[in-house]
């Protein structure tokens, strides 16, 4: 028999995370058994919570800025690769400023906490943590995106972004420790897992499994990305669970190599290699090119000798998480970059631009059409006029209502159709955050919509299906891709209005017309059947 040798899942190495203050309240120290005790009010609790949720809806890492500016600075990223990066940099600059959230999705609230022994509350921490989630979301700019079942089928958004998913863990130790993360729906939906067997466990077989499954990602979830890959785990929700922390660097300081104990590692070498090889898939930061990842984390963990479940999964570019403490010193929080425009190099923009359509979109639609009809897909184009905005329930409701004979609106059939829900209007602006959702969901509506005269432009983020492509060849149809992941950039200097048009019941999910004033844009599908997607 062995000897009985314990090795943590997760043998990280000592925090290196800069920390600011938040405050020194809230905390204390008393006494049990001879040794210092940790005790913490639940205002604690809900001001830090408030905090880290107010600071990651506006603001990003220093590291993940630093990646963008590398983009600028490669002589072998694309113009396109370019183009995103200095919108995403333009971007953060807007959304630092503490009005626009830096995404118009502002997620499910996550919220991972890991109390020390030596802490005492004696109070429910989930609730005082709920309430800095309610508190964030009611007061401030945010959108509202958690929908509460009421019965299998019939949903109603819960107006507080409640419930938030916390878990909170015990360990050792006289400090708790925390991970909040914003993860909006686009991002959370490239989250996959695979059942597979030892027979991909050579160099060969795994990275042809690989090559695949990551193209499937596409560009839905606003690339470049942060991707995880995790091979093995105990069970396979394990496993997708490791996929999410290894995405906000949770997992960072794993060991680089493998013991017989059996502890997570990271394995730096085959990180290297996914990256040069999504380098050379050409798929890019969203419009083709180079930057289709700006990193890449492979954790390999130990796994029942029948299963080899894998995972994949990314963190957008609306790289939303910071780390958090309390002490009996105080309550910290990582240190965030307040002023992301000392990354932007000083550069002319029009460098890499390159020539732009521009699209009056106050004309009719066949003189829109016969327009874009006139250009090669990847072409840049830039939008003037008005724009209907529908997504998911918006669509629903419009199948119903042609399915039971009652046709399209009109406003369906003369304009351009924008996948997007706003997050809340700032006072004193025309528009809160307001950047495209994924296309792929609307998919199925594309052919009826456009055999009945209507949704002929569409404009979303991410690549879609087959039978998008085959509708726009039939009908004469187009769509647009906007660059994802940029949304305060537009609200603040495309979007000039906004207003229902239809469906005020729905909040976010109405139909609005908006007024847009050089919205950028690409061609991604033709009206001949071409797609930019199509090769990748």
């Amino acid at each position: 028999m062995a000897d009985f040798d314990f090795t943590e899942m997760f043998p990280l190495a000592e925090d290196t995370t800069e920390y600011r203050k938040l405050t020194g309240d809230f905390v204390g120290v008393d006494t049990f058994r001879g040794q210092d005790i940790l005790t913490i009010e639940p205002e604690g609790f809900t001001m830090l919570t408030e905090q880290a949720f107010r600071d990651i809806s506006h603001l990003l890492r220093p590291a993940h800025l630093q990646q963008l500016r590398n983009i600028l600075e490669d002589d072998e990223a694309t113009s396109n690769d370019k183009f995103v990066a200095y919108e995403f940099l333009k971007n953060a600059g807007i959304s630092a400023g503490g009005v626009l959230p830096m995404c118009q999705d502002t997620g499910t609230a996550i919220v991972m906490g890991k109390k020390g022994q030596n802490v005492f509350t004696g109070f429910n921490e989930e609730k005082a943590i709920a309430k800095g989630v309610y508190n964030i979301y009611t007061k401030h700019n945010l959108r509202y995106s958690q929908m509460a079942p009421l019965d299998m089928f019939t949903e109603k958004n819960t107006a507080n972004n409640l419930p938030a998913q916390i878990e909170l863990y015990a360990t050792e130790g006289d400090a708790y420790k925390f991970m909040f993360c914003q993860k909006g729906g686009g991002s959370a939906n490239k989250s996959f897992l695979f059942q597979e067997t030892k027979a991909i466990l050579n160099p060969d077989a795994l990275m042809k499994f690989l090559d695949t499954k990551i193209r499937t990602l596409g560009t839905a979830a606003c690339p470049p990305y942060h991707l995880a890959i995790v091979i093995g785990g105990t069970s396979a929700e394990f496993n997708m669970k490791t996929v999410k922390l290894a995405s906000t660097k949770y997992l960072d300081g794993l060991p680089t190599g493998g013991s017989e104990s059996g502890h997570a590692f990271r394995d730096v070498e085959m990180e290297q290699k996914v990256l040069k090889m999504t380098q050379e898939m050409g798929i890019g930061a969203q419009f083709g090119g180079k930057y289709y990842c700006h990193d890449i984390r492979v954790i390999r963990l130990p796994r029942h000798g029948a299963s080899l479940p894998v995972g994949i999964g990314v963190s957008c570019s609306a790289d939303r998480q910071a780390f958090a403490k309390i002490t009996k010193d105080g309550i910290f929080m990582e240190r965030l970059e307040t002023d992301p425009a000392k990354f932007l190099p000083d550069i002319d923009p029009s460098e890499f631009e390159g020539d732009v359509v521009k699209i009056d979109l106050n004309q009719p639609m066949d003189e829109i059409r016969k327009t874009l009809s006139q250009y090669p897909i990847k072409t840049r184009v830039s939008l003037s006029g008005p724009i209907i905005v529908a997504r998911d329930i918006a669509h629903a409701k419009l199948k119903e209502r042609l399915d039971s004979g009652k046709g399209l609106p009109d406003y369906v059939k003369n304009h351009p159709i924008y996948y997007a829900g706003p997050a809340k209007k700032p006072e004193g602006y025309a528009s809160g955050s307001f950047g495209p959702t994924t296309a792929g969901r609307m998919d199925s509506y594309v052919d009826p919509f456009m055999a009945a005269g209507g949704s002929f432009v569409m404009l979303a983020k991410g690549n879609r299906s087959p039978q998008v492509r085959e509708a726009c060849k039939k009908h004469g149809g187009f769509y647009l891709g906007s660059v994802g992941g940029a949304a305060a950039k537009l609200a603040l200097e495309s979007i000039k209005s906004v207003e229902v048009e239809e469906y005020p019941e729905l909040g976010m999910e109405a139909i609005w017309r908006i007024e847009v004033e050089d919205f950028p844009a690409f061609i991604v599908t033709d009206d001949k059947g071409n797609d930019f997607f199509s090769n990748i």
